[in-house]
């Protein structure tokens, strides 16, 4: 399977500066699979250790914070010797030893010449606790679902040649739209979930696929109770499953607290929406007060929507059946699907996360992100119309240099608008011709 993160993890290893590495993402995005392959095909050997499984590993942390001993111990114990550049050490799981997370900082001071590689399911939910980890002495690495790209090199290796060689608007080939879009279909019913990819290669069993996204919902829903933090498992699991609702409400609108139950207040979910977020399960996107650079002044934090990790994972979710997606337009939340599956792409190529902008009552621009100095607005549609009131109002009266379109038509630049065909989401820079 092809992931774009194998880059980033090879400008780790040969970084001077490298430090030990931790992997933040939700569970099931595949975290393991890159650490083992990673290993498998960059080093001259690798020692693997799950922290919830091999309980001799965990005491040798707990015993010594020397990485020279620790590194000893391992080898012992796996019957290797463990060599500076040339062995990788993979510490799967790593929550469920501090002593190893702690262990890196001294890794990072006195055993540099060791590479180290770390992850874990909830390991989100931990680093985002006070003190829970050596500011300044590791490197963090973000690992999301599969985006369109790297589910198109599994699902026709041809296309996603077309997409990866699109460097501008004169690569645009029409003859090929067809064909993509119905490629960009088939994603939101799959999604980027490495196991669903998989399996839909392999044996394009839909049935399949909805098992699969099925088991990873409960899996999610069940580490709500096992996570060891102070945060009501109860109210997790209610914000989680208020997303869909929550997105489908009239014009999309911000979170609100009351949806989830009756006179609910921000107080009393505010750490269960925290514990979604550090845990790579939702991501929330902030309204701006002002659409000026730097953005991130402006952002407010009681003003934000909640999108789900991955877009097939909402699709099944919602309940939408595939005929709906291959063959329908005429339901709403159709556009709240493709919203979720813009933001799924845009998230990997951004230094930053993109925000929403209301600028009047009943006028709202869907992202609103910062590339470089310039302030670009992002108008989804999840099918043909160009009917977008807010946005054509927006460039009327900010007459920005560059306006963004996605939606399932062609191509196509006229002026400030440069509409650009959802499967290209993650070619956004590329296309817009000033950039």
């Amino acid at each position: 399977m092809f992931r774009k993160t194998m880059s980033e993890l090879m400008a780790w290893k040969n970084n001077p500066r490298r430090k030990p590495l931790v992997l933040k993402g939700a569970r099931q995005v595949g975290k393991t699979w890159l650490m083992n392959e990673f290993a498998r095909k960059h080093y001259d050997d690798f020692i693997y250790v799950s922290f919830d499984k091999d309980a001799e590993a965990k005491k040798i942390f707990d015993e010594t914070k020397d990485p020279k001993l620790i590194l000893e111990r391992l080898g012992l114990i796996h019957g290797k010797t463990i060599m500076p550049e040339k062995t990788l050490i993979v510490l799967d799981e790593i929550q469920e030893c501090p002593n190893a997370l702690g262990s890196l900082k001294y890794f990072c001071e006195d055993a540099n010449e060791y590479h180290v590689i770390t992850a874990g399911s909830l390991l989100g939910t931990y680093l985002a606790k006070p003190m829970s980890y050596p500011v300044g002495k590791v490197n963090l690495l973000n690992i999301y679902p599969l985006d369109f790209e790297e589910y198109l090199a599994s699902a026709e290796p041809g296309m996603y040649e077309y997409f990866h060689s699109a460097k501008s608007g004169n690569d645009y080939v029409s003859a090929f739209h067809e064909r993509m879009t119905e490629h960009y279909k088939k994603y939101l019913i799959v999604g980027g979930m490495p196991e669903c990819v998989q399996s839909w290669v392999n044996n394009a069993d839909p049935e399949e696929v909805s098992t699969i996204q099925e088991e990873i919902i409960t899996f999610y829903e069940n580490d709500f109770t096992k996570h060891n933090g102070t945060v009501n498992s109860g109210k997790i699991l209610q914000v989680f499953r208020s997303i869909v609702p929550q997105l489908a409400k009239e014009n999309n609108e911000k979170f609100m607290y009351s949806a989830i139950a009756k006179s609910a207040r921000a107080k009393d979910f505010e750490d269960a929406i925290e514990w979604l977020i550090s845990s790579g399960i939702a991501y929330r996107i902030l309204n701006v007060s002002k659409n000026e650079y730097p953005l991130k002044a402006y952002e407010m934090l009681n003003y934000f929507k909640l999108f789900l990790v991955d877009v097939g994972l909402l699709k099944h979710i919602a309940g939408l059946t595939n005929k709906s997606i291959l063959l329908s337009d005429s339901f709403q939340f159709k556009g709240q699907l493709a919203e979720n599956y813009v933001l799924q792409q845009l998230l990997p190529i951004l230094s930053r996360s993109p925000n929403f902008y209301s600028y009047a009552q009943d006028r709202e621009i869907d992202f609103i992100l910062q590339h470089g100095e310039s302030i670009v607005p992002i108008e989804v549609k999840s099918g043909n119309s160009k009917n977008a009131i807010s946005f054509k109002n927006y460039i009327e009266k900010y007459k920005p240099d560059t306006a963004v379109r996605f939606s399932t038509m062609e191509y196509l630049k006229n002026g400030a608008i440069t509409n650009i065909p959802l499967y290209f989401v993650g070619k956004v820079f590329e296309l817009c011709e000033r950039y």
